[in-house]
């Protein structure tokens, strides 16, 4: 069994189609296929499911595909380790970071750039199930999700900061003179909401619970920033985190009333995966993030 083998079986795994495995490792279609055919050999079971197309992986293909990337990754991590020793830190990360959260981010990247110039950094906008799946699978390094509301496994983590919320309307709509509103309250508005897939999302709807209410969403988005253009139409109103209104400011036209009874928050923090050592990329930067604090954030609104 060689390194070689197992990047083309992972390859495959992630493009769930031949040609396009061996353009992804820059090699010819025959020369992957023979490659799986010998680990097939080796191991002495059938790895993918045979057809003409792409069917998928056997039960034991799956198997041997966890354990193909446990061995990249840690064969990774051997390379950055040594390159550490020599160079200092370099190479790439890659974090998952929940939409809500988006805005905090530069919070985290810039000091880390700021000290580690020759690592890239790429950040993806993913679900916190696809920040806990890509950990699990090795396909990233670093997650910045909740942790409180729904269990992570197999994590480290640390806290970054509390997501409150707030309620966004128009100012000249009926709440325009109002300071604060109740979640019970609130859920008697037409309201525009995050997706049902996002945990954002099922956190409000359990906070909505807690009080006795049911929400009455009559528009759902996946993206942060069309939850805020949709508090501009007259009769809707949208629940945001504080946070994202602290970083771009209350846009012009609504305004933001603190919801209360309960005042609700939620821990956001970075999560690596629970495995030794941890990753030299992702162990410095978790270890050199500080958590933000109020007094960190930039462009505090003022909500009246």
């Amino acid at each position: 069994m060689i390194i070689r083998q197992l990047i083309y079986l992972d390859a495959l795994a992630r493009e769930k189609h031949f040609r396009r495995a061996a353009e992804a490792c820059h090699v010819s279609q025959p020369t992957l296929s023979a490659a799986i055919v010998q680990l097939e050999e080796e191991l002495g079971v059938m790895i993918v499911e045979r057809g003409r197309r792409f069917q998928g992986l056997t039960k034991e293909g799956e198997v041997v595909l966890a354990h193909a990337r446990r061995i990249l990754a840690e064969a990774d991590q051997m390379k950055s380790s040594i390159a550490e020793l020599r160079e200092g830190l370099s190479g790439r990360i890659r974090l998952g970071a929940i939409p809500t959260a988006l805005p905090m981010i530069a919070h985290i990247t810039a000091p880390f750039s700021a000290r580690y110039p020759t690592v890239s950094l790429t950040v993806l906008s993913l679900t916190s199930q696809e920040i806990q799946q890509g950990i699990d699978n090795f396909e990233l390094d670093v997650g910045l999700t909740y942790l409180d509301n729904e269990p992570l496994d197999r994590v480290i983590s640390k806290p970054i900061y509390q997501e409150s919320y707030v309620l966004l309307s128009r100012e000249d709509g009926p709440l325009g003179t109002r300071d604060t509103i109740s979640w019970a309250e609130a859920a008697e508005h037409k309201l525009c909401l995050l997706t049902g897939d996002m945990q954002n999302r099922r956190i409000i709807d359990g906070i909505f619970r807690s009080v006795g209410a049911s929400p009455r969403p009559v528009i759902e988005t996946n993206s942060i920033f069309n939850l805020v253009s949709h508090a501009g139409i007259e009769g809707i109103a949208s629940i945001v985190s504080l946070q994202l209104l602290e970083f771009f400011g209350v846009p012009l036209g609504t305004r933001a009333l603190q919801l209360v009874e309960p005042e609700a928050q939620r821990t956001i923090g970075l999560i690596v995966a629970d495995r030794q050592p941890i990753a030299p990329l992702a162990r410095n930067l978790l270890m050199m993030t500080k958590p933000v604090t109020d007094a960190g954030l930039p462009r505090r609104p003022i909500i009246r």
